[in-house]
């Protein structure tokens, strides 16, 4: 869950299709605000804690995936 509109409507879709669904969000930087540009990106704390609190209202379990060190390896170099 990406702590946007889109991933919170499609994890409430799938709840309420009956469907079991665990939110999991991607950290994928240790420095989140160096991969946004403009107003609005992904991958802020912020975003993290939007999904959680999405998760949460839905009633779903909620995970942090620590990907940096792999994201910096392995995409960024």
């Amino acid at each position: 869950m990406s702590g946007g509109v889109d991933s919170a409507v499609a994890a409430a879709r799938a709840v309420d299709a009956r469907h079991e669904v665990t939110g999991v969000h991607l950290a994928l930087s240790s420095a989140p605000a160096s991969l946004r540009q403009g107003a609005r990106g992904c991958c802020t704390l912020e975003d993290a804690r939007d999904a959680r609190r999405a998760a949460d209202v839905l009633g779903i379990p909620f995970y942090v995936w620590d990907l940096a060190e792999r994201f910096r390896a392995e995409v960024i170099e």
